[in-house]
């Protein structure tokens, strides 16, 4: 699984945080994602790549401009995940 944490200018409110959460989740198979208009970021959990060009296209038609991308694995944490031989 990845994490791409995306960091976005433009989102004011929580209508904000909801278009850039309906376009990412309409234009790519994602397993999660959340916004925050206060951090300006996306948090988006995927099993698939995401490309960076297609990502900035989907938000520049919503309005809303990708500044940067940081992409890293994710591993779930749970509270099983502690029991878990490392």
């Amino acid at each position: 699984m990845l994490k791409i944490t995306a960091k976005i200018d433009g989102m004011q409110c929580g209508m904000c945080e909801a278009h850039v959460n309906d376009a990412i989740r309409s234009a790519f198979s994602v397993k999660k994602v959340s916004s925050s208009h206060t951090k300006n970021q996306t948090v988006i959990l995927t099993e698939q790549e995401i490309n960076e060009q297609e990502l900035k296209a989907v938000l520049d038609a919503t309005g809303y401009h990708l500044v940067a991308v940081e992409k890293e694995p994710y591993q779930k944490k749970g509270f099983f995940s502690v029991f878990q031989k490392q």
